[in-house]
């Protein structure tokens, strides 16, 4: 079997009194996308600076691309790319040259052919030499997004990448992401936009109160609420639905296997 890309087991951090991750399971299959959905404050972003080495854990393992997190930090540095909430480009540059100057960084040959390339793949070649002040929100984070593939990470995390954008912007973002899984990159994406997991995701993991509550596809978490009947007419539940019924009520631990049953973990399910 294929090793998983990410592989996160009983991660745990606090900040003094408050317990952020309270011993956080999940794994990641190589080519996916898999979403890390919660509310603000779930401690979604905390798993992600502990993946790329931005903050240690208190306790449990996580590993990238095979290298662990603690004791091989360098190695999953050069695994992975980082795109944070808001996005990370120079707006006095124009799309082309805030790509050739990471190229550059990266000390990577002919930047040029690498800008010209990733342009194109994100549809940005006609604002290639535009200055990105002059750029949508869209445009603004698919270059984002452009820039962190420079080197051809085999991972990327997407922290929110969505968050402020109009409907069109998050559209075209869906779009760049998609495009990404479907070369073979993985993308462990965070998000609290019921929406957003249940467009992107090849599977789902719900973290609530420190702890992953549910993780599997999106068929497999609407099997966990049955079908509602309204005058005769069966109607299957929402990602929404699912996420309100196990947060709402406090359940927790459950893990859906490959076929789709719900194993209880951790407390007691109500």
């Amino acid at each position: 079997m294929t090793a998983p890309a990410v592989q996160v087991s009983g991660l745990e951090k606090s900040y003094r009194e408050l317990h952020v991750l309270r011993g956080v399971d999940f794994e990641v299959a190589p080519g996916s996308i898999f979403a890390l959905l919660g509310s603000n404050g779930a401690g979604k972003t905390t798993v992600v600076r502990i993946l790329s080495t931005l903050l240690k854990a208190d306790g449990g393992s996580a590993g990238v691309n095979g290298f662990d997190v603690a004791t091989r930090a360098g190695d999953v540095r050069r695994s992975i790319s980082l795109t944070g909430q808001f996005a990370a480009v120079d707006e006095v540059l124009t799309g082309r040259e805030n790509l050739v100057l990471v190229a550059r960084l990266r000390h990577l040959d002919d930047p040029g052919t690498i800008a010209g390339g990733l342009l194109e793949r994100f549809a940005l070649t006609e604002a290639a030499d535009r200055r990105v002040s002059t750029y949508s929100g869209g445009m603004r984070r698919r270059l984002d997004i452009a820039m962190s593939l420079i080197g051809n990470p085999p991972v990327i995390f997407l922290d929110e990448p969505t968050t402020g954008l109009d409907p069109q912007g998050r559209l075209e973002v869906w779009q760049a992401v998609k495009e990404l899984a479907g070369q073979g990159t993985t993308v462990l994406l965070t998000t609290q936009y019921l929406d957003e997991a249940e467009q992107l995701a090849d599977r789902i993991a719900i973290l609530h109160d420190g702890r992953i509550i549910v993780n599997g596809t999106l068929a497999e978490l609407k099997q966990l609420l049955p079908p509602a009947t309204v005058e005769y007419i069966e109607k299957q539940p929402t990602l929404e639905d699912v996420f309100l019924s196990l947060v709402g009520d406090g359940a927790t631990g459950t893990n859906l296997s490959a076929d789709g049953s719900a194993g209880a973990k951790g407390k007691e399910e109500k």
